[in-house]
């Protein structure tokens, strides 16, 4: 049996939404955040070492990384569904948007949220400069290469319907929560319509809304 050890308000939303779609049958074990943090606590850790949300485990696997997880559960229990054929374009784009989601979009994105809070948390004297800095780098870094991604995004939508193509696949799902983040966090609106779209697709889904009745509400990336 398949257990998504699930922390609240985090990206194994993306392991349940899938799961959903799948229609498998599968058992959550919930975890809640530091309160002082909002980081996991250390219960994690004896599932996975490195104590980070998702994780699965799957008998004797015990598998971290949200697009390995999903990969993993696609090929292994999906029968084809929701992934693009071996050797296609869409496959290639498939992957590519499964690896861009963390690996390039929300980084930029957390280095967001971290200059926000700098100024706030930073020791009474010393704020005025911290405040500085974290201006200064959300200029000359943050921003244009934020900007830049979510101009691609809205881009690549305007030719197909979904990321890897005109058929709904784990690229989606995996794109779903830094779509979700952005507009969240940086107030996205008309000027992206095809985003826009796109998020209203993905929250209208069955799977999707079952994966949050199941999960939990999501509150990505708030100050």
């Amino acid at each position: 049996m398949l257990i998504v050890h699930h922390l609240e308000n985090s990206r194994s939303h993306r392991v349940l939404w899938l799961l959903e779609e799948l229609g498998l049958d599968y058992d959550i074990k919930f975890y809640k955040r530091d309160p002082k943090t909002d980081l996991a606590m250390d219960d994690l850790k004896a599932i996975h070492p490195l104590g980070k949300s998702p994780v699965i485990t799957d008998g004797e696997l015990v598998l971290a990384e949200t697009a390995a997880i999903l990969q993993y559960i696609a090929e292994r229990y999906g029968d084809g569904r929701l992934s693009a054929v071996m050797g296609t374009d869409e496959q290639v784009k498939q992957n590519y948007w499964l690896h861009a989601a963390e690996g390039s979009f929300m980084p930029y994105l957390v280095t967001d949220l971290l200059t926000s809070r700098i100024g706030s948390n930073a020791p009474f004297l010393i704020r005025p400069i911290a405040k500085a800095i974290a201006v200064a780098v959300d200029k000359n870094f943050t921003n244009p290469n934020l900007y830049r991604f979510i101009k691609y995004m809205e881009a690549e939508l305007g030719q197909t319907t979904w990321f890897a193509g005109d058929e709904f696949s784990i690229a989606d799902i995996q794109m779903g929560y830094p779509v979700e983040a952005a507009f969240a966090r940086l107030g996205l609106g008309d000027d992206y319509p095809k985003l826009k779209a796109y998020l209203a697709a993905i929250r209208a889904r069955p799977a999707y809304k079952a994966a949050i009745e199941k999960g939990g509400k999501l509150e990505i990336l708030a100050d």
